[in-house]
């Protein structure tokens, strides 16, 4: 599939959240293949910044950047990085944020970026092009890292057998490519007809740790709260329980009144930032479904910014460091 029919999960509903304006601003804040910025075009005045973090993605946009005549400025960086891509182009608010997280169909189906092993390929699984790969995560990680990496980001419940196995398999041979891993989790994890692949929820968890994509997530909707003005609109795709999870906190802490207690005085409470639009996650139609199976686990949910002020919070991760895993061969 190419870029320019690419059509992304849950587009015409995240799209009418943003309800794009003449003369808005609105951050792409995953690019991909521009499913979202195409839909913003559509209407005129409207200019949008793409962020991407793959390199690949953005040099992909360059036809739709030159059709776009000034008003889409693709740029490569993290989607956590909004803020500052935006003030790099003079922009200090914007009308509208939509993210769509987690790995694209295109990188899925790209077997030399390893995310996949429906294809055998590297053991990379970088969304950019910098940083550890997974093979070297694999390499690396303590057996307890390990099962801790595969138990919380993958949600996988034989987290330790595989860790053991893995260990032990690259005690004989390094473990480079995706079939090799997929051989190992499927000799602990046995296949069972109409589930997912027994390597399923292990992959899941390498691409999260490797990408930092929780901690991504997570501060990428505190940038965009930054960013959007008064009535500005967020939209966020997610694919897993995990970035749902996050995602819907997120909004709903925002949405209510809060900051004090009933100990406080009353001028403590701190008005809400965002007003929700989607009281319950929007999920893709049978339609949509079946034109496009990825879109079975898509959840989206929307909110508006209202005039409040922001409130610094915690940037502490919970979530098992990329780094401190590294560190633990």
């Amino acid at each position: 599939m190419t870029a320019a029919r690419h059509i992304p999960v849950l587009g015409r509903e995240a799209t009418g959240f943003l309800a794009p304006r003449d003369g808005g601003i609105y951050i792409d804040a995953t690019f991909g293949a521009g499913g979202y910025t195409r839909s913003i075009l559509k209407t005129p005045g409207a200019r949008v910044i793409g962020i991407d973090r793959d390199r690949t993605a953005i040099a992909g946009g360059f036809d739709l950047a030159e059709q776009a005549a000034g008003r889409l400025t693709l740029v490569e960086d993290r989607f956590s990085s909004l803020a500052e891509v935006c003030a790099a182009q003079g922009v200090d608010a914007v009308d509208g944020v939509v993210m769509d997280v987690g790995v694209s169909s295109m990188q899925l189906d790209q077997a030399e970026r390893g995310f996949s092993f429906r294809f055998d390929g590297p053991l990379d699984m970088r969304m950019g092009h910098n940083g550890p790969t997974a093979a070297d995560v694999i390499a690396a990680a303590s057996e307890t890292d390990l099962a801790n990496v595969i138990y919380i980001f993958g949600e996988e419940r034989r987290s330790r057998g595989i860790a053991r196995a893995i260990v032990a398999a690259r005690a004989e041979t390094p473990i480079t490519t995706t079939k090799a891993l997929a051989g190992i989790v499927s000799r602990v994890v046995r296949a069972k007809p109409n589930e997912i692949h027994p390597a399923t929820r292990t992959f899941q968890a390498l691409r999260i740790l490797v990408n930092e994509e929780l901690d991504e997530l997570q501060d990428a909707l505190v940038a965009a709260e930054r960013m959007l003005k008064p009535g500005g609109r967020l939209a966020v795709v997610s694919f897993h329980s995990l970035e749902d999870r996050i995602v819907k906190t997120f909004l709903t802490e925002r949405a209510k009144s809060g900051g004090g207690s009933r100990h406080l005085p009353e001028a403590e409470h701190q008005p809400p930032r965002f007003e929700l639009l989607t009281k319950r996650a929007v999920t893709a139609d049978e339609a949509e479904v079946a034109a496009n199976p990825r879109a079975r686990s898509a959840k989206l949910r929307a909110a508006m910014r209202t005039g409040a002020p922001v409130i610094d919070s915690d940037g502490s991760s919970r979530w098992p460091s990329l780094a401190n895993v590294m560190r633990g061969g």
